[in-house]
């Protein structure tokens, strides 16, 4: 085989090997538009009248593959009613060399938002998880999005903050696929919460008790189960915060 075949053997090969790209992308408008999220699209369009959470501030811990809305929407949300919202992201770890993956440079100072499993976005993070106190905050709450949590489920220092934020008794939140995380923390022995489908049965296995609501409050956890409840979740969030 000379070089000129050997190169076309290789691309036969690498074609095969690689699936079609397509850029799929569902405008926030969208969601809000659909059928059965007319209480959804009131809550973002209501204009907020009052500055409730004043003095409050909220950590969101996140990684890459996020929910879209999950973040942005209850980020939106508490920062109209006064808390300062603070992105916090693990260091920045590259897979191993021999994984072949490349990063855009961003990767250093950015998160990814995706849309149900599609990439469609990046935000950029205020600190790294192993800059954060539990003392500097009133509340933490995770995002969903089936990349996002098992990307921090691994991350020992997004770990050790959530257990030490729940020994401290203040506010810990999750929607969707969030609460597997507090899972890998240990802290769902007995707790009554949520969760998207999927992970229903490994919030259970981790000794949760689970139920299919919108949003579930047990002490200091708030949990909700998909993207069409941030508006319970947030406003949940908020009346916990309110009350301590």
């Amino acid at each position: 085989m000379n070089n000129e075949q050997a190169i076309s053997h290789e691309l036969e090969v690498i074609n095969q090997l690689t699936t079609a790209t397509a850029v799929v992308n569902m405008p926030v408008s969208q969601l809000l538009n659909a059928p059965g999220n007319e209480a959804l699209k009131a809550f973002f369009f209501t204009p907020v009248k009052e500055r409730t959470l004043t003095g409050k501030r909220i950590a969101v811990i996140v990684a890459d593959g996020f929910e879209e809305i999950e973040l942005t929407g209850p980020v939106w949300y508490f920062k109209q009613l006064g808390a300062r919202v603070d992105i916090v992201s693990p260091k920045f770890n590259p897979a191993p060399a021999r994984f072949g993956l490349s990063y855009p440079d961003m990767s250093k100072t950015h998160v990814m938002a995706i849309q149900y499993l599609q990439p469609v976005g990046w935000i950029k993070f205020d600190y790294t998880a192993d800059q954060i106190k539990v003392s500097d905050y009133d509340a933490v709450f995770i995002p969903g999005g089936a990349w996002n949590p098992d990307n921090l489920r691994y991350d020992k220092d997004v770990i050790k903050f959530i257990q030490d934020f729940n020994k401290s008794g203040k506010l810990i939140a999750g929607i969707c696929h969030a609460p597997v995380v507090f899972a890998s923390a240990d802290i769902l022995k007995g707790k009554r919460l949520t969760g998207y489908w999927n992970i229903q049965v490994d919030l259970k296995n981790a000794g949760g008790i689970v139920s299919d609501e919108t949003v579930v409050t047990d002490g200091n956890l708030i949990t909700s189960r998909h993207p069409v409840d941030v508006a319970d979740f947030s406003k949940a969030v908020e009346s916990w915060l309110i009350k301590k």
